[in-house]
């Protein structure tokens, strides 16, 4: 007979063996998504008994994730500034730092009125949802080319239900950014790693898509496409709020502003390290 809490001591101790750091964390999220528990319900029953079944469901879900593969693919969702998001394989993880991002866009657009957004390699959609949820005078659309990435940004915004726009485009394509016009803020988390960055990635990140992380020769392409092409779409005064890679800030500000953009400032996540370059476009 296995309860609860015998469960719980088994597993932390098997994380913490194989070197998983947050192991006491993670193995409380296993446990209460293979439970179907909240934190609270699985708090008030350590005592109950858990079934052969839902301990083989546990351990298999342990040994994938000491094996390295993310702990947030096995779950099948993730919270992101304070909303859940359903991801899995072939879409990038929502990350803490991209809230950077998210906060960073809103402070902007709640000061203008009925704003425009957009954003662009939406991923799962966790920007574009967060800012349309708290951007309620907003008018959001997503895009997203990654037909796997895509089926999850239209997940993410039925089950938000969100009144975000997906559509599927390829952001680098001249024909497809024509489509668009009198945006008020453009953002965008775009692949931003190089060749030295990928090949160092850490286990867990290597199961996401390269396809979401890879940034060119010098992991700026798509910033330097991006600027280019879609500041013909921003109105006068409209914006580009990028997330960046560490140590990209004075990269990509000096592709905004050699593109015409002014008033670049940058934003700090949480452990002081600039997550984020903005800059606005006038038209003289």
């Amino acid at each position: 007979m296995v309860t609860i809490n015998n469960l719980s001591i088994n597993l932390r101790s098997y994380l913490k063996e194989h070197n998983i750091e947050n192991y006491s964390f993670e193995a409380r999220c296993i446990i209460e998504s293979v439970l179907e528990l909240t934190h609270e319900q699985l708090i008030a029953n350590q005592n109950a008994v858990v079934n052969s079944a839902q301990v083989a469901l546990i351990q298999k879900a342990a040994d994938k994730r000491v094996s390295g593969y993310p702990l947030q693919y096995i779950l099948g969702e993730w919270e992101f500034f304070g909303l859940k998001f359903f991801v899995g394989e072939g879409v990038l993880i929502p990350r803490q730092d991209t809230e950077t991002l998210v906060s960073c866009v809103i402070n902007n657009a709640k000061v203008r009125r009925n704003p425009k957004i957009i954003d662009l390699c939406s991923g799962s959609g966790c920007v574009a949802v967060s800012v349309s949820e708290y951007v309620k005078n907003s008018s959001v659309c997503a895009v997203e080319h990654s037909p796997v990435a895509l089926s999850y940004l239209l997940r993410n915004i039925e089950l938000n239900k969100s009144e975000v726009e997906a559509y599927d485009g390829d952001v680098l394509n001249n024909e497809f950014c024509g489509n668009y016009s009198e945006i008020d803020i453009i953002s965008c988390n775009p692949p931003y790693l190089t060749p030295d960055d990928l090949h160092n990635l850490q286990p867990e990140v290597r199961f996401e898509p390269v396809m979401a992380l890879d940034g060119g020769s010098d992991g700026l392409m798509f910033y330097k496409r991006i600027t280019s092409l879609w500041k013909t779409t921003l109105k006068n005064g409209g914006m580009i709020i990028y997330e960046i890679g560490i140590g990209q800030e004075n990269d990509v500000s000096d592709i905004m502003t050699s593109e015409g953009f002014t008033d670049i400032k940058f934003e700090k996540d949480l452990n002081g390290i600039i997550r984020v370059v903005s800059g606005v476009y006038k038209i003289i």
